[in-house]
């Protein structure tokens, strides 16, 4: 099954919308913000006996983040997706989500939206900012 999960997530990479790709050159090679994104990466999770997976659009491990591309399939598809977005947020993640219209009409917004969230994940993550070179000064309290 594992092979399956690989090959499938190559081929979605190989076969990106124009709108995937648009987005994805904003953010390889750590372009955004610092944070490195990988495209198309499978989050797996037990269900019962089984492991499930889904494949994430776009995937930063440091921000525990999951960016979706809606095409015009969503729409018919929300409870799903909603499942889908219940049980990401359970496993730790944060998932938000575009349309291709948001992300074609107003790349700007969008963005700027993701850059909001990333700087506040930076700002409550203490072990990120140790590793981007802000040294021993922050001290958490509490």
């Amino acid at each position: 099954m594992q092979e399956n999960i690989v090959e499938m997530c190559r081929r979605f990479r190989r076969e990106a919308t124009p709108t995937e790709r648009r987005f994805w050159k904003q953010f390889r090679n750590r372009q955004f913000v610092g944070y490195k994104f990988l495209r198309q990466h499978p989050i797996s999770f037990s269900w019962g006996k089984e492991t499930k997976f889904f494949i994430a659009d776009f995937y930063c491990h440091e921000a525990k983040l999951v960016i979706e591309i809606d095409g015009g399939i969503h729409k018919s598809q929300k409870d799903y997706d909603k499942l889908r977005d219940r049980i990401i947020n359970y496993l730790g993640y944060k998932v938000i989500r575009f349309s291709n219209e948001e992300v074609v009409n107003n790349i700007d917004k969008v963005l700027n939206q993701l850059r909001k969230y990333l700087m506040k994940s930076k700002i409550n993550s203490p072990s990120l900012f140790k590793r981007r070179g802000y040294g021993d000064e922050l001290k958490i309290h509490g």
